[in-house]
C-alpha cells in the first residue's frame, strides 16, 4: 500500500486518503500551527502552492498541536485563521499527531526519511516539510527553519514537477 492510500480526513471532516488531499499531484506536506513563530511561513507556502499548482503540485497543511500547544483551535477556527490571515487555498488535513505512540500512519512513513542533515526520526517542530512525488515516493525532508522560498526546497519542488 502506498502512503497515498493512508486514510487522512480533510480539515472539514470529510473522510478520504492522502491521495484525495494531494489530488494525485506531487505535494509538500507541512505540519502547521497557528500560534508559532514560524506561522508566517503560511505566506510562502501559499506562494509556492500558487506558483507550481499548474505544474502538478500542491501544498498540504497538516495541523498538529504537539509542539508547545501552538495549534489548540477547532477545525473551524484553524480554517478561518488560515483563510482570513494568510489567504490559504491549499488543502488542509484533520489535526493529527506527528510523533509518539499515536503518530498518524502517514507520519510513520514520512519520519523514516532523513532530512538534509541525514537525520531521520521524530518531527522536530512545527513547519517541518516533506516533499512527496505524485506516486507517493518521499523525495525530501526539510527542517522547520527552511523557508518555503529556500532555493534547496524550490529546486526539489521543480524537480518533482517535471
Amino acid at each position: 500500500m502506498s502512503i497515498l492510500d493512508e486514510p487522512l480526513a480533510r480539515l472539514d471532516g470529510t473522510t478520504g486518503t492522502l491521495r484525495d488531499l494531494t489530488g494525485g499531484r506531487a505535494a509538500l506536506l507541512v505540519n502547521v500551527a497557528s500560534r508559532c513563530g514560524l506561522t508566517p511561513q503560511y505566506t510562502g507556502l501559499e506562494a509556492l502552492h500558487t506558483t507550481y499548482a499548474g505544474r502538478g503540485f500542491t501544498v498540504v497543511g497538516v495541523p498538529s498541536n504537539q509542539f508547545g500547544g501552538q495549534e489548540p483551535g477547532s477545525a473551524e477556527e484553524i480554517a478561518t485563521f488560515c483563510s482570513a490571515t494568510y489567504g490559504v487555498t491549499f488543502p488542509m488535513s484533520e489535526k493529527v499527531e506527528v510523533n509518539g505512540a499515536s503518530r498518524h500512519p502517514v507520519y510513520e512513513e514520512l519520519t523514516s526519511v532523513p532530512d538534509q542533515d541525514g537525520e531521520a526520526g521524530d518531527v522536530k517542530w512545527n513547519f517541518e516539510k516533506f516533499l512527496i512525488a505524485a506516486d507517493g515516493a518521499v523525495v525530501a525532508r526539510f527542517g522547520p527553519a527552511v523557508a518555503p522560498d529556500d532555493p534547496r526546497l524550490v529546486s526539489a519542488v521543480e524537480a518533482v514537477c517535471g
